[in-house]
């Protein structure tokens, strides 16, 4: 894959590695369509459209004497085939009292998401998309949409950010990838059909404020390269699939919290970095806080890989961490692409927008 579209990747990433995004934007463009019905769960090994071994499950089991705390990575955007999932997760999440997302199920599930979402995609200075755009790519962007019957006035009110994710949805959609069907959707269903504890690292307001705090010449620039060669996403974007079916940490590593910490360093350290250093103290609490009681927390996989993820700022402060992988080799525990990781072959999240 041709390095100059890496940066696209880094965008999926950021977006779909935000819990919330791809639903809340479904939400928002289909405002009938309501979020996944409490009264209709399902459950996470629900019979598989075709047969497939199931995802190489990123999950940690980290522990202090007490009690422990089982972190899952999660993948957004996902296919009905990529069920059911690994009997590694399913008994994590069986034996886990509480199971803590991104944001809390309640908020997750309100109707009214959606359209909060959308406004904040827009503008609070009253600028435009074609005014932020440069004109070059201003005119590409409207010449592409005039050959499917619509124009940059339909997507002037929202910031570049959300018209990636909006595209990239689409092509997503296209594909056979859901929303409803990404794990941590799932597993948010399974634990309210089995009545479990749930909870969330942050909420949905600040979610957005992340998305929105994202600088805007960064913003231009991953939707550039969406613009500049859209046929190259959906091999983009099945290759972060695979890699994080494969559970391959080298390649997730490489195609999303390396180039996006090289190529746009300020939403690295907004989407990834910050919202990290704000969940570790949480974990912690799970793990200090109670003499009993081991919980599950899910969250987008790029949050679990390298320096700066979960995984390793929760060794580094002592506890006894391990890779929870029946499928990989006895030494694959570390989060990072290095000699000892479990390496079949692709990337992630989005996740990872």
């Amino acid at each position: 894959m041709r390095r100059r579209f890496k940066l696209l990747c880094l965008s999926l990433a950021a977006a779909v590695g935000l819990m919330s995004v791809a639903l809340a934007v479904e939400q928002a463009r289909s405002p009938a369509q309501a979020a996944p019905s409490q009264a209709a769960p399902q459950t996470a090994s629900a019979p598989p459209a075709a047969t497939r071994p199931p995802p190489v499950p990123l999950l940690w089991k980290v522990s202090d004497r007490n009690n422990s705390v089982y972190l899952l990575g999660s993948f957004h955007l996902l296919k009905a085939d990529d069920y059911p999932i690994s009997g590694d997760i399913d008994q994590a999440f069986a034996g886990a009292d509480r199971i803590v997302f991104e944001v809390p199920p309640e908020q997750m599930l309100d109707p009214a998401m959606g359209q909060k979402f959308l406004a904040a995609a827009g503008y609070a200075d009253g600028r435009t998309l074609s005014q932020v755009l440069p004109p070059a790519m201003r005119e590409k962007f409207n010449r592409i949409l005039a050959q499917r019957g619509a124009s940059i006035a339909q997507f002037d009110a929202y910031e570049p950010w959300f018209v990636n994710l909006s595209l990239m949805l689409g092509v997503s959609q296209q594909m056979g990838f859901r929303p409803d069907k990404g794990l941590d959707q799932v597993l948010m269903q399974q634990a309210i059909a089995g009545n479990k504890a749930t909870g969330g690292l942050e909420s949905i307001d600040l979610q957005l404020e992340v998305l929105d705090s994202t600088p805007m010449d960064e913003q231009v620039k991953s939707l550039k390269e969406f613009l500049d060669k859209p046929t190259e996403m959906p091999g983009m974007l099945s290759d972060l699939h695979n890699a994080w079916r494969d559970g391959d940490l080298a390649k997730l590593d490489t195609l999303t919290r390396e180039e996006m910490r090289e190529k746009t360093p300020e939403t690295y350290r907004i989407v990834n970095v910050e919202r990290n250093d704000a969940w570790v103290p949480q974990i912690q609490q799970m793990l200090d806080g109670q003499k009993k009681g081991d919980t599950m927390v899910v969250v987008g996989a790029l949050h679990l890989l390298g320096e700066d993820g979960l995984v390793e700022k929760l060794r580094a402060k002592g506890y006894t961490v391990e890779r929870v992988c029946s499928v990989c080799a006895p030494e694959a525990d570390a989060p990072q692409g290095a000699p000892g990781n479990a390496s079949a072959n692709s990337s992630v999240n989005s996740s990872t927008k």
